[in-house]
């Protein structure tokens, strides 16, 4: 098994039904966007989900950051741009729910 420093941090989001593919687009985009204002970011992915399974519980969206390490994620947490982010996702209603999992890679 080769161990690894860097920390996956996947959100599980339901977007709220009303929303447009725009405001979709919008609230991605502006997820990007944080990798160039915060370091220690070394990767952004996301994706719609399409799991035939039926075992989603409503969550529509996947989004994965990828940090150098914990303490980059741990910096993030409170940085002031993921924070003003997060009070535009309130303001604009985008989210029904999120679930959020942390991991470090193993193999």
């Amino acid at each position: 098994m080769t161990d690894n420093t860097s920390v996956r941090h996947i959100l599980l989001v339901k977007i709220a039904p009303q929303k447009t593919a725009q405001q979709i687009d919008e609230f991605i985009a502006a997820f990007r966007d944080l990798t160039k204002k915060i370091d220690g970011i070394l990767a952004f992915e996301y994706g719609q989900n399409n799991s035939p399974e039926g075992k989603d519980r409503g969550m529509t969206h996947v989004i994965t950051l990828t940090f150098v390490d914990a303490a980059a994620r741990d910096a993030y947490l409170p940085h002031p741009e993921h924070l003003r982010f997060g009070r535009w996702m309130r303001e604009t209603g985008i989210l029904e729910e999120i679930i959020v999992v942390d991991y470090t890679p193993r193999e």
